[in-house]
């Protein structure tokens, strides 16, 4: 298959996927009135383009691509965007978090084969990634492996292990996607620790580094492009994602478990059912 072939979808139905997924996000965690709603709201352009337009995800096992989500929390919007993908019943969407569900508060290989790999402690999916991909290498496959890691998980050692490594074996079938949201458990990820400059930082790893507007379809679509004409160095996008994009009066409220009052659901779905 032309890797090229796989972006053939448009703009406009991509954008109409995209809320789609946000309005299941907003659905699953209302049945429960908290939940990582502003994550998921953030990321649904980033899962979209991935999912829809970049994974090759037919054919053969070992030669379709893999999607390793890192930040395996923002699990709401992983399972809406499998829904609406058809990887999973929709039905399905009605027993997240719910005691024996398969759809947990934490994405996990319980669920079956659409997930490549649990990783409920942050920091270790690029590793994964890393060992899958150059597998993959030396099989000869034209497979490309996606990991999909939080801004906050960079403060972890072990992402920096993983991104010396990638690079040091020149692994051009691994692309990162940082969903660059500045927002972490405590708060803006700078009340922690200060990450930037993150370019620069996975520049002088060895690694080609593209930037983003992570709530633009057509820029994602552009940078997943440029990252597939790379040769000899893993490629890392860095997405900026805005917490709530999509629903104007949650935009920009930093809130990692959000609590979400059925009024509140209800306000966000008019808006974007409109």
């Amino acid at each position: 298959m032309d890797p090229k072939a796989r972006n053939s979808i448009d703009i406009d139905t991509l954008c109409h996927k995209a809320k789609e997924i946000r309005k299941h996000v907003v659905r699953m965690v209302a049945r429960h009135g908290q939940g990582y709603v502003q994550q998921g709201l953030g990321a649904a352009d980033l899962f979209t383009v991935l999912y829809f337009s970049e994974l090759h995800l037919d054919g053969n096992d070992l030669e379709r691509d893999r999607c390793i989500l890192s930040t395996a929390h923002n699990s709401a919007v992983f399972h809406a965007t499998l829904a609406v993908r058809g990887l999973i019943e929709t039905s399905r969407l009605d027993s997240y978090c719910q005691d024996g569900s398969q759809l947990e508060i934490n994405v996990s290989e319980r669920m079956g084969a659409s997930v490549e790999a649990t990783c409920g402690s942050l920091g270790q999916g690029l590793s994964v990634a890393v060992g899958m991909a150059l597998s993959a290498r030396r099989r000869e496959s034209r497979a490309r492996y996606h990991v999909i890691l939080g801004d906050g998980e960079m403060q972890e050692g072990q992402v920096w292990e993983a991104a010396m490594c990638a690079a040091s074996y020149s692994l051009d079938n691994l692309c990162l996607t940082i969903d660059m949201n500045n927002m972490q458990a405590e708060g803006h990820i700078d009340s922690v620790l200060n990450m930037e400059p993150v370019a620069d930082k996975w520049t002088a790893f060895g690694w080609h580094t593209i930037s983003c507007d992570g709530n633009s379809i057509e820029a994602l679509m552009q940078a997943y492009d440029e990252a597939r004409d790379v040769k000899e160095k893993p490629s890392v996008i860095i997405a900026g994602t805005l917490v709530g994009s999509g629903v104007p009066f949650l935009e920009g409220k930093l809130s990692h478990n959000m609590v979400l009052p059925k009024d509140v659901a209800e306000q966000a779905l008019n808006f974007l059912e409109a």
